[in-house]
């Protein structure tokens, strides 16, 4: 199992002369996904224009598994996460909806940044709770399995 995050119904703006979604679009699905639980955490958009702390992606390791086609709904789960003083290791999974075959998985590395002079900060507290509650309420339902960047985080 894993923490549905949202579904999407793939446009025809993001398919390519192949008829399935283009390369790009599944890292921006994923973005935007993404976008959603940084809210939850507040660290999204509104954090970046408000407080001027943000996330920045430092690296990402994407499979594609299966392809998806215009129309077609995909499910969007994230499968892991944790933390630790400065940065977010994830891993996103899309879903096909109907088939439900995996389409994609991305793992990803982000650091947390104070936009005003671009450098690297450790998490308010607040904040922290927030990802500590999120992590006991749903830690059981992460799959570690063949994550890329577990050696990442300095806990």
């Amino acid at each position: 199992m894993s923490f549905h995050i949202t579904n999407k119904i793939i446009k025809k703006e993001w398919t390519d002369y192949n008829n399935h979604m283009n390369v790009a679009y599944y890292v921006l699905v994923f973005d935007e996904a993404w976008e959603v639980m940084l809210q939850k955490f507040k660290m999204g958009e509104n954090s970046a224009k408000t407080t001027e702390m943000s996330t920045m992606v430092v690296e990402t390791y994407i499979t594609y598994n299966n392809e998806v086609k215009e129309g077609e709904a995909v499910d969007i789960f994230l499968t892991y996460f944790d933390h630790d003083k400065k940065r977010l290791h994830y891993r996103l999974e899309m879903i096909e909806k109907s088939s439900k075959k995996l389409s994609a998985t991305i793992e990803l590395l982000s650091l947390y940044v104070n936009l005003k002079e671009r450098k690297v900060s450790e998490f308010e507290n607040e904040k922290v709770n927030l990802m500590k509650k999120f992590i006991n309420e749903n830690e059981n339902n992460f799959n570690k399995e063949n994550l890329k960047f577990l050696s990442k985080l300095k806990k």
